[in-house]
């Protein structure tokens, strides 16, 4: 069990891992950005590092000073939340090489599944049925107007390295493809540091199934 951590993270679930921690009699740190110097997630924590601007470009998605926070702290792990950093394995090795816990799953596990688009080329290897779509790495705007009009509209454009909702755009017709794309790689961008996107079929009435899988160092 670890006496303190650092989250990673703002908003709803940052308020909600402090919570858990507080019932577990962990201390807690909170990071912040200039716009979020007086957010619920601060004082829902014991102490508050701030770690950078407004954008989550200049904070949130600014490791290196995430973990400085850590140290500096005493923290002796990092929760990241969803989103930000925390599906980014470079940053799940930097915690390690810092001696710090990453509270999340193996860097190589990230590797694997982190990004959208090599997931899916890693589910489409093992055989697994998939939406039809683009996921190559060629991002030129031509081609990805090109994929879309081959896949045929409605299209959904969605970041690679996107989670929690955010990054995705639906687009109902060719003509407003550039535009929604542009969109897409703004907030990816900002979001999550990396504009990459895929582009699949979009299912209108889909059925969500989603298994969760659960596991701690011990297997």
């Amino acid at each position: 069990m670890f006496n303190k951590i650092l989250i990673a993270n703002r908003g709803e679930i940052a308020c909600r891992v402090a919570a858990t921690a507080d019932r577990l009699a962990i201390k807690t740190v909170a990071v912040y950005s200039d716009a979020d110097a007086y957010a619920k997630h601060v004082a829902a924590c014991g102490e508050a590092v701030h770690i950078g601007g407004s954008a989550p470009k200049d904070s949130y998605l600014r490791w290196e000073r995430i973990i400085d926070a850590a140290k500096a702290t005493g923290a002796q792990a990092i929760h990241p939340g969803y989103g930000f950093l925390s599906e980014n394995e470079e940053f799940a090795n930097a915690c390690a090489a810092a001696g710090l816990v990453f509270i999340g799953p193996p860097a190589s596990a990230i590797q694997a599944m982190g990004l959208k688009a090599e997931s899916k080329q890693l589910m489409e290897k093992a055989g697994v049925p998939l939406v039809p779509g683009y996921h190559g790495k060629d991002q030129d705007a031509a081609l990805l107007q090109r994929e879309a009009d081959r896949i045929g509209y409605p299209v959904l454009i969605k970041a690679s390295a996107g989670g929690g909702g955010k990054g995705m755009r639906a687009v109902d017709k060719a003509e407003d493809f550039a535009a929604a794309l542009a969109s897409c790689k703004r907030e990816a961008i900002n979001s999550f540091g990396d504009d990459a996107v895929l582009i699949e079929k979009y299912v209108q009435r889909p059925r969500h199934i989603e298994i969760q899988v659960f596991g701690d160092t011990q297997g």
